[in-house]
Order: structure tokens, then C-alpha cells, then sequence
């Protein structure tokens, strides 16, 4: 299986990426889903997190409350630490099972800790969604009706733009419209099918 991860900062035009990937009926992994899906209700993880955290940690519904998880571990690298050895591992089984799962030409794994994680050695390249530190800014303040302060202080904790685009095979730039992103991403794809069908 042809793996090829997506990555792009906050705002930067994942989803609608791979929106348009899934049209050219490409399968979508999606890492973030796969690390809900490791603390779902009943699971190994979620009963650990709930014995070393206690209850606060749990909503009424009986799901992990992700707000006050990240509230605790903020601070300390210890939990944080303890947490990401408990999940990665977790998440790293089951976007593997699916990967494997997957019947399109290639498929395309989208995580926005690809590079930060050992997620980019399922990988046989990667795309980097790229878009200006203002566009970044603007969508995401759109979206998620968030203060433009917050924003800032999201981008500064991951991983730098410029450390990105030195580590990503292919670069999509998305500073311009819908249309302009969906024909960056058709031209990317068809090389990606010549690349695979030599």
C-alpha cells in the first residue's frame, strides 16, 4: 500500500484537502480520529487515564472530557508524558489496521502531528498543506471563532511553517481559492498515480 501522509498547521486547508482527495476517491486515514477512537468508552486506554486521573477526567456521558485532560497535563511533562506512552502506541495500531484496510490507488494519511510523531514512517511520501501565517489566522478565527491572540499561541506551539516545508516532499499552497486548491490537488494526485504505476 502507497501511504502518503498530509500535513498543514491550523487553518491551513487539511480537511478541505482531503475532501477533495475523497472526490478523486482516494481513502482518507485520519489520525485525529484514530486517537479518539483509541479513548472511547470501554476502552483499555480510557479505563487507564480514568484509574491515574479519576473521574473529573470523564464527561456524564461516560467519554473521555478532552478539555479537562488537557488542562491537567498542561503543566506536567510527567502525565503528559505518561499519557502519550500510553496512546501512541494505541493510535499507531489502529491508523495501521486501517491504512491496511484501505483499497484506493494510494492512500492518504492526514495527521497534523505527522512530523512531530513516528506517524510519517507509515509514509512512503508527504504532502504539506502551506498557507501564509495570515491565512492561517483568518480561517481559523472564522471557524472556530477564536480571538486572533489564541490563534497565535496555537501556530507557536507546533511545529514551524519553515521546518515543514523542509521536510515535506510536496508542497500544496492554498493562499488563493477553493478552485485553485482543488486544481493544485488534481495535478498532485495524477503525478502521484504516474509515480506509483511506473
Amino acid at each position: 500500500m502507497f501511504v502518503v501522509g498530509l500535513t498543514g498547521g491550523i487553518g491551513s486547508g487539511k480537511s478541505a484537502a482531503t475532501a477533495i482527495f475523497e472526490d478523486l476517491g482516494i481513502d482518507v486515514v485520519d489520525a485525529d480520529l484514530a486517537s479518539r477512537e483509541a479513548v472511547l468508552p470501554g476502552s483499555k486506554a480510557l479505563d487507564q487515564i480514568q484509574k491515574k486521573f479519576g473521574n473529573e477526567i470523564l464527561l456524564e456521558d461516560q467519554s473521555l472530557n478532552r478539555a479537562k485532560l488537557r488542562e491537567i497535563i498542561f503543566d506536567n511533562s510527567e502525565d503528559k508524558t505518561w499519557l502519550e506512552q500510553l496512546l501512541h502506541p494505541e493510535i499507531r495500531h489502529i491508523i495501521q489496521s486501517k491504512l491496511e484496510n484501505s483499497s484506493s490507488e494510494y492512500v492518504i494519511l492526514v495527521s497534523p502531528l505527522l512530523f512531530e510523531t513516528d506517524q510519517h514512517e507509515f509514509c512512503n511520501t508527504t504532502i504539506l498543506i502551506d498557507s501564509s501565517l495570515n491565512s492561517q489566522i483568518s480561517r481559523t478565527s472564522k471557524r472556530d471563532s477564536v480571538s486572533e491572540d489564541s490563534v497565535k499561541k496555537i501556530i507557536s506551539a507546533q511545529m514551524s511553517r519553515d521546518d515543514k516545508l523542509k521536510i515535506a516532499k510536496i508542497v500544496i499552497n492554498n493562499d488563493d481559492s477553493l478552485e485553485q486548491l482543488e486544481s493544485n490537488v488534481k495535478k498532485v494526485h495524477e503525478n502521484l498515480i504516474k509515480e506509483i504505476t511506473k
